[in-house]
């Protein structure tokens, strides 16, 4: 088994408020990160993949789709926006926790059509908001070779 991560980056906004908390709940908990008009961040997303080697190609998966794909489900959205715009995070407070989850369930739902029969599975996906602050799936995590 092979791993590949790709990576891709991008630019968003976005502002840390929770509607089920008061002004003061909010400002206690995002500090800074509740500013009224946002801020913003130069993400970098990883996407990790696993399987084998194709024996004809001797590549793990082709590129180009993978970027095709990342580029439709999550990129032509995410890339400089703001998240709190976006239906994935009308219910949910656009925390880089969250946009992990949200990036990972998108491709997970989008991955068998682009990847039909292909034994190469998403084994998750990583976002680096800042140089301090990287977030994973569990199965990134737990799938360490």
């Amino acid at each position: 088994m092979i791993r590949l991560t790709r990576q891709y980056e991008f630019s968003a906004s976005h502002r840390l408020h929770s509607d089920a908390l008061s002004e003061a709940g909010n400002q206690r908990i995002y500090g800074k990160c509740n500013n009224p008009y946002g801020h913003g961040h130069d993400y970098v997303l990883q996407v990790v993949t696993r399987g084998p080697v194709d024996p004809e190609t001797g590549l793990l998966l082709n590129l180009d789709r993978l970027d095709a794909l990342v580029g439709r489900v999550l990129l032509g959205d995410f890339r400089n926006r703001n998240l709190n715009d976006l239906e994935d995070f009308r219910a949910l407070v656009p925390t880089t926790e969250n946009l992990t989850a949200v990036a990972e369930g998108r491709l997970r739902a989008s991955w068998p059509e682009a990847y039909p029969g292909l034994p190469v599975e998403l084994v998750g996906v990583r976002v680096l908001e800042t140089a301090r602050n990287s977030f994973e799936s569990s199965r990134v995590r737990n799938d360490i070779i």
